[in-house]
Order: C-alpha cells, then structure tokens, then sequence
C-alpha cells in the first residue's frame, strides 16, 4: 500500500542484519560469507543486459501466479510476504496487473484473477482480504482492500460488479480518516480515479485542509518520505499543486543517501522509500539536474535490490517479493531504465502513480 505499516524483517534477520535468504533458510553458513554471496549475485543480476530487466521480471510474476486466480508473494511456497502481501493477499494480484497494464505484457489467466478479486468483494461493495496480517474488517483494511481491488480489476479491463461508492463515507463519519496513518492521504482520490468519479467536494476539502495543516516548513508530513509521498500524490491525483513543493524536493534531495536509498528510518524499515522519494522528485522537481541525477542514482540503488530468481527484494540480500517487484521496478520505470507504455490513458489509476507522466493534469 505504500506503505502499509513498518515492515519487519523477514524471519532470522534482526533489524542491523543484511543476510541473504539462503542465511535464514540454512542457517549452516556465516554471515560474511553469505552476504559476501549476496553481493556476488546482485552483481551479476545487476550487470544484466537492460533488455533482460523486464523480460527476468515478467518471469518472476508469472512463476508467482497461483492456480486460484492470485498471486503468492514469492515463488518460495514458505515465504509469507513483506509489507503489503504480508498484510493482504489482494497486494501481489494488484501489482501484478498494474505492471501488466504498464509494460503490455500478457498475464497467466487473467480471467482466473479477475474472478479471484471478484470474489472479495462485500455486500456493501467493499473488499476484503481472506489471508493476511489485518483485521478485514478494520478501517484500515477495508480502505486498503477496497482501493487495490479497484485498481486491480480497472487494470485487468473489469468494472467492480457492486458499486463501492458508498464506502468511503464511513471514513468521514466523526472525521475517522484522521484515526487513519497518513500513508492513506491518496487512497481517497485513487479510489475515486478508480471509478472514473469526482471526488466529493466535502471529502477532498477535509483531506486537504488536514494535510495543509499538517505539513512542516521544510514540506514533509509526518517527518517521513513516505507519508510525504502520499501527500504528493495526493495532489498530483487531484491536479492541484503540491503545497511547498520546493521545501518538500529540496528535503528529499538532501535525505538521499550515499548508496542512493531513502531507508533511513530503521529500525521502522522504510521498504518503499526509494519509490516514495523518485515520485516527489519526477513530479515536482522539474527535471533540474540534481533531480535528474539524484533519480538515476536511485535507479541503481534498485537494482541492487534484484534477486538470483528474477525478481526484487526491499533491501539488498532480502527475500524476492511481489510488493518489492512492484515498487523496485517502478522505481526503474520512473528513471527510464525499462521502456515502459508512454501516456497511458488511465496512468492515474495504475497503482501508486509510476506511469504518471510530470506536468500532465490528471484532474477528472
């Protein structure tokens, strides 16, 4: 969900750790020589001809495609997901088919998969999750839930069979969106864009006066990039200008690390920063040169992160995971390191706004 909540490492890996997989799963080799490993195969994964970068990763989601219709979040059948595909399993389904929407590229039954979101879906129009760490009938999870199973059916060509526009409302009752973490600021008009509908005049005011509010002088809300990001996309979704945008790029250029990451809340584990921060910086920096290298910089710091199975991981050494694939390889499409489909009529709804083009007025 970008995110969701703070990750935690996966099982065996304490929060200062940087293991591969194989140091959890054998248990019977050193750490140095296990990352030593690591960084062996993300080299060469790395040093990969960029004509191979989307064909390794369409591999990768295929293998995850299960014979119901979803998708598991690895092809490891004993991995239990990171982040979003460990909070529901509407995430891997729903990156997989705003990745398929983006790149042209042709899923394993996607009829399967649009009867498998089907299936989630509430009498009241809402979906819900079946496996996963959330309680589904949380406002959390149905805000969640409702707002990928959307976007998932829109980028598989499919309409919701109950109309679910009635079930943001709950969240405007006693202003229960403010009880909500501030990544949730763009579900709102993501939900809407979804459907094709206005955003309520009333609710998008309330949105916007809160995170007006809300923001620092230096243009972060929350003090974190990825609640900064929400904000961003927010009013990109909304074609609004971003309020202190040039606060807001300046901070994130500053917070870059010198690998080229944004993780620098541990032990929170900001798994999808790197994506977060490339968004603000495409759409709102102009493409000046410190932007422009600043994201080139990230890209490669993405693909780091790629994995020996084709896929990616949150962190380099980390486990291959459908919610990393998605949010590493977007990251890659905002660089231009992937010839992604350009000016996609529905971009807007693709997910958490990788094909969004900068300067473009997405306003409904």
């Amino acid at each position: 969900m970008n995110a969701a909540s703070p990750a935690s490492p996966p099982p065996g890996i304490q929060p200062n750790q940087r293991l591969s997989r194989r140091a959890v799963l054998r248990g019977a080799v050193s750490v140095a020589a296990v990352a030593a490993m690591g960084s062996l195969r993300t080299l060469a994964a790395s040093a990969r001809q960029p004509g191979h970068l989307a064909q390794d990763t369409l591999a990768f989601i295929r293998r995850c495609a299960r014979p119901d219709g979803g998708y598991a979040p690895s092809p490891d059948p004993a991995y239990p997901g990171n982040s979003d595909t460990g909070l529901s399993d509407l995430a891997a389904v729903t990156y997989a088919a705003t990745l398929a929407r983006t790149m042209g590229w042709t899923l394993p039954h996607p009829e399967m998969s649009i009867q498998f979101i089907e299936r989630r879906q509430q009498p009241d129009g809402s979906f819900a999750h079946l496996t996963g760490k959330m309680d589904p009938k949380s406002n959390l999870a149905v805000l969640y839930n409702t707002v990928q199973g959307l976007v998932a059916l829109r980028a598989l060509g499919r309409h919701p069979k109950i109309d679910p526009s009635k079930v943001p409302d709950r969240f405007f009752v006693g202003e229960a969106f403010k009880k909500l973490p501030w990544y949730t600021t763009s579900f709102f008009p993501l939900f809407y864009a979804a459907l094709d509908k206005p955003m309520p005049a009333p609710y998008d005011k309330a949105l916007r006066d809160w995170q007006i509010a809300s923001q620092a002088e230096d243009g972060y809300l929350g003090d974190h990039v990825a609640a900064t990001f929400h904000m961003a996309h927010y009013f990109r979704l909304i074609g609004q200008p971003t309020p202190k945008a040039r606060q807001m790029i300046a901070r994130v250029l500053r917070d870059q690390k010198t690998d080229g990451g944004w993780n620098i809340k541990q032990p929170d584990w900001d798994v999808h920063a790197c994506f977060d921060a490339v968004f603000i910086l495409r759409q709102l920096g102009g493409g000046s040169r410190p932007v422009r290298k600043a994201i080139q910089k990230a890209a490669d710091w993405a693909l780091t992160c790629r994995t020996d199975d084709g896929g990616f991981s949150h962190f380099p050494h980390w486990h291959s995971d459908m919610d990393a694939v998605y949010f590493q390889f977007g990251t890659l499409i905002q660089a231009g390191r992937v010839a992604a489909r350009k000016d996609l009529p529905d971009a807007r709804t693709l997910s958490w706004g990788h094909a969004m083009l900068p300067g473009k007025n997405y306003e409904l």
